[in-house]
């Protein structure tokens, strides 16, 4: 189908994941005018990425994760990247309350509810780090109610299953925080997709793999897809604006869009493997999410933790991930698709990370060839009374990290997430990892901010997203009133806990 016989949309999103759920959740909002349509290779929204048993993305806010909250060379403690993250996911939290409110979303514990969020340690080196890590977060209002202790009595009340049967002549420390939470990403796109549904100029279609697209003479974007599976569809339209948050495959997405911008671009993929419990009786004890380490090199969604989930309704634990290597950029992918993605602009910034990323390298040559039993003693050095007869392996989502050209043919592993986009806002690709779905409303108002700049102003868009986002234009990390009030507000209407009630889940 050429551009001139295909339909015509505002906007188009590829992957029905969370990112372009929640991007299509704003557009709606600012302009119910908008025809809007995605388009999802898979058979189903949120199969990927956003999958429960996929992500790792389980409502980060910073409170636990010691790899945003790097150990200076003075020895101090840099809290900068978790200050960003803890109150990109206000943003979350903003949006969802308002579509409470609205109705959009007749439930919230459906897919979030109150999860204490714990840091441990173990070792007189790691406590110390702890020790000064909690010192910097907690002076700050955005961490304030952070609880910190060495006592393993205490420890153990916070979090049983780490602390049983640990020896008791090792030094340990933890820091809480209560008002964490878990959130299954999965259930909130299917709940978003639903409001979606519910009211005119919106499409979905299932078993839709992009494989063209190229500017129109107009500036639009002539989409192309075809049948993948059994029961796909095939087609084409025009679009006005494009979204690329296909996951792994944006790169690939990006390199067929041909915008100058994306040259040079490379992808690392990172697979990854759980250890899953179920049993009703281990999963009583832990509710609260327990994070550790990182060990030297790896990337940061391998840090391990001990994750109480809730994904369907159903509780359980999730320990890992393991980190791997596969070719795939998808976990649904092709064996292909790094090989695929080779290009001469990127092969310079590709080989100079590999020269260069020892680190990695030789973490992730470690993980691979751990064995079942191996992976089983790194569970117990977290929970040191676990039953191998209670964990099973699953396999964990599909990462890709960004490779970014520096120039001269150099390049840099980067970690995180990055908005690419062409110059006259037409297309924009979300590239990356972690920490991904808990910012998914930053993610959204960045590409607003890139995209439509142009009509977020007060005859416009401006008044709308204030109404959807009150702190908008307000840094919560500078404002302690704001983030106080925007704190309790929404937790409020979350059904969540604040500073004040200290109520750990259920």
């Amino acid at each position: 189908m050429t551009s001139t016989d295909a339909k015509t949309v505002d906007v188009a999103l590829i992957g029905a994941g969370i990112m372009s759920t929640t991007l299509a959740t704003f557009l709606r909002a600012l302009d119910p005018a908008l025809t809007i349509t995605i388009l999802e290779r898979l058979d189903g929204p949120a199969l990927e990425s956003s999958d429960g048993w996929n992500n790792a993305g389980t409502g980060h806010a910073a409170n636990c994760e010691m790899n945003y909250t790097p150990e200076n060379a003075d020895g101090t403690v840099d809290i900068a990247k978790a200050l960003d993250v803890n109150v990109q996911f206000d943003l979350s939290r903003q949006l969802w309350a308002h579509l409470v409110e609205a109705g959009d979303i007749p439930d919230p514990s459906a897919f979030i509810r109150t999860c204490p969020h714990c840091a441990f340690v173990v070792g007189e080196e790691n406590v110390a780090f702890l020790r000064k890590r909690y010192a910097a977060m907690s002076s700050h209002h955005c961490f304030a109610g952070m609880e910190y202790s060495e006592d393993p009595a205490v420890i153990a009340e916070w979090a049983p299953l780490v602390m049983t049967g640990r020896a008791a002549d090792v030094p340990v420390a933890a820091t809480r925080m209560v008002t964490g939470t878990d959130v299954d990403y999965g259930t909130l796109t299917h709940i978003l997709l639903q409001a979606l549904r519910n009211k005119p100029g919106f499409e979905d279609h299932y078993g839709a793999e992009v494989n063209a697209l190229s500017q129109n003479p107009d500036g639009s974007w002539h989409v192309g897809y075809h049948a993948h599976g059994d029961h796909g569809t095939s087609g084409a339209l025009n679009a006005r604006f494009v979204f690329i948050g296909a996951g792994g495959a944006s790169l690939t997405l990006l390199q067929k869009s041909g915008i100058p911008e994306g040259h040079g671009y490379g992808g690392f993929p990172i697979s990854g493997i759980w250890l899953r419990c179920d049993t009703p009786e281990v999963v009583a004890q832990h509710k609260v999410k327990v994070y550790g380490k990182a060990a030297h090199g790896s990337p940061p969604m391998s840090v391990p933790h001990l994750d109480m989930r809730v994904v369907d309704g159903e509780h359980s634990i999730l320990f890992g991930p393991y980190a791997g290597f596969s070719p795939k950029f998808l976990k649904e992918g092709s064996w292909f698709d790094l090989p695929l993605s080779l290009r001469l602009g990127n092969i310079g910034p590709m080989i100079d990370v590999g020269i260069h990323s020892f680190g990695l390298e030789e973490y992730l040559a470690d993980q691979i060839i751990l064995t079942e039993n191996s992976r089983f003693e790194t569970l117990k050095q977290f929970f040191p009374n676990a039953r191998k007869e209670d964990w099973y392996e699953a396999v964990a989502g599909q990462r890709v990290q960004i490779i970014r050209p520096t120039g001269h043919g150099g390049g840099t592993l980067q970690f995180g997430t990055e908005l690419v986009g062409a110059q006259d806002g037409s297309l924009i690709a979300l590239m990356g990892a972690s920490p991904g779905a808990s910012t998914a409303a930053a993610i959204a108002l960045d590409t607003l901010k890139r995209c439509f700049s142009h009509r977020l102003v007060e005859d416009d868009w401006l008044p709308r997203l204030k109404a959807v986002i009150p702190t908008y234009g307000i840094d919560l990390k500078v404002d302690a009133d704001a983030c106080h009030r925007e704190r309790a507000s929404t937790a409020k209407v979350l059904r969540i806990a604040t500073i004040e009630s200290q109520s750990p889940a259920d």
